[in-house]
């Protein structure tokens, strides 16, 4: 077996930390809705108020309980308290850096832009209903779609009546805006 895949202290691998969310094209600015805001606050209070206490709490007990190697709790207590941990440095880095857009400020609603809620139409005549939203409050089973997603973009700026040109795998489709709203609720 190569060395690259032994552990030569005997200790434990370390874990490689992989991004705790959906990475933000280079150059563009973390445009998100206010109930997106408020939903990464929430989680971030709940992580750092509730979760990570009670963590903390186990592993302390359970490292008081002797031998760590065979420990489970102990184990997976440190392994959880990593995970908070980068998920907490995730959250606070993405709030930071976030820029809040009100959809309900949105002047020109006859035009999609950022916030809108898009009803559009295939060639086929199946209609989709869409709501474009920043990066990490995309959710494509609630009809969510980030602002970078292809559909998103093809749709962007276009007006009811407008056919735009989606990029797909199976070639270009042909799309067309049937509604547009801006939700009181900011999405």
């Amino acid at each position: 077996m190569s060395k690259a895949f032994t552990k030569e202290d005997g200790g434990e691998m370390p874990a490689v930390e992989a991004p705790e969310g959906p990475t933000l094209p280079a150059g563009t600015k973390n445009y998100v809705t206010p109930a997106g805001f408020q939903h990464m606050q929430d989680e971030l209070r709940q992580l750092s108020r509730v979760e990570r206490p009670k963590v903390v709490e186990t592993v302390s007990w359970a490292a008081g309980n002797g031998d760590r190697s065979e420990n489970g709790d102990y184990i997976y207590g440190k392994q959880r308290l990593r995970q908070i941990d980068s998920r907490i440095r995730f959250l606070t880095k993405r709030l930071e850096i976030a820029e809040v857009v009100d959809p309900i400020q949105q002047k020109n609603r006859e035009q999609i832009f950022f916030g809108a809620t898009v009803r559009y139409e295939n060639s086929k005549g199946v209609e989709r209903t869409i709501t474009i939203v920043g990066i990490d409050e995309a959710d494509s089973n609630a009809g969510k779609v980030s602002w970078v997603a292809p559909i998103a973009r093809a749709l962007l700026k276009a007006r009811i009546g407008d056919t735009v040109e989606l990029a797909t795998p199976n070639g270009p489709e042909a799309i067309e805006v049937v509604d547009i709203d801006y939700p009181a609720t900011g999405a």
